[in-house]
């Protein structure tokens, strides 16, 4: 679409559909022909579907914050995983992100804790240790009960750095630091691998 008919084009919406568009348009993986398809299956829907999307991304900003012990999604100070004595306290699995707790839970063969760092090393994007919770880990491991720290950062160049990283940190502590077994292809990440995958590389998990 050229700009003369871009502009024809955007003066038939009204300000509040092109809006919409606008909004849509700017989350992960939703082109512009994605966005205004999600605004007019707004239009078509009953009202109150639709208020109940608002509602869910106006609870979810405001309710929603990290765990103040592991880091991980949570409605209260500590998240149900932390909450829980039924979990392992003496393993501790470290990943990248919260929603790669949700993929390693779906494997179900994990019975511990976790520790998400909300990122990892990258220092050609200028993220180094100190930005993410690196120091906060070194704390829990040097104050709690753990025996075994696992190693789940995604298998890719800045995620073995970061486990490197954390693992030398680790080395002055009576802890075994393991990784998931290379069942998962180098370049993949967590969220998006098969759980019976996950589960393997949990299970045949390695020394680091």
């Amino acid at each position: 679409m050229g700009f003369q008919g871009r502009l024809k084009y955007m003066a038939e919406l009204t300000e509040s559909v092109a809006r919409i568009i606008d909004e849509f348009a700017k989350l992960p993986g939703i082109g512009r022909k994605s966005a205004e398809r999600l605004a007019y299956h707004l239009l078509r829907v009953h009202k109150t579907e639709a208020l109940s999307l608002a509602d869910a991304i106006r609870d979810v900003r405001e309710n929603v914050r990290y765990c103040d012990t592991c880091y991980n999604l949570s409605e209260a100070e500590t998240c149900s995983i932390c909450r829980d004595p039924k979990r392992d306290g003496t393993q501790l699995c470290v990943v990248e992100q919260p929603r790669d707790v949700m993929a390693l839970e779906q494997s179900g063969v994990f019975p511990g804790l976790y520790h998400v760092l909300l990122g990892r090393i990258a220092p050609l994007e200028g993220v180094g240790p100190e930005q993410v919770t690196i120091e906060q880990l070194i704390e829990r491991v040097r104050t709690g009960e753990f025996k075994e720290i696992i190693m789940a950062t995604n298998p890719t160049v800045e995620g073995d750095g970061t486990s490197l990283h954390i693992s030398n940190l680790l080395a002055e502590y009576p802890v075994s630091v393991t990784r998931l077994a290379r069942g998962i292809t180098t370049g993949s990440i967590l969220e998006f691998t098969n759980k019976e995958i996950l589960a393997d590389a949990l299970s045949g998990r390695q020394k680091l």
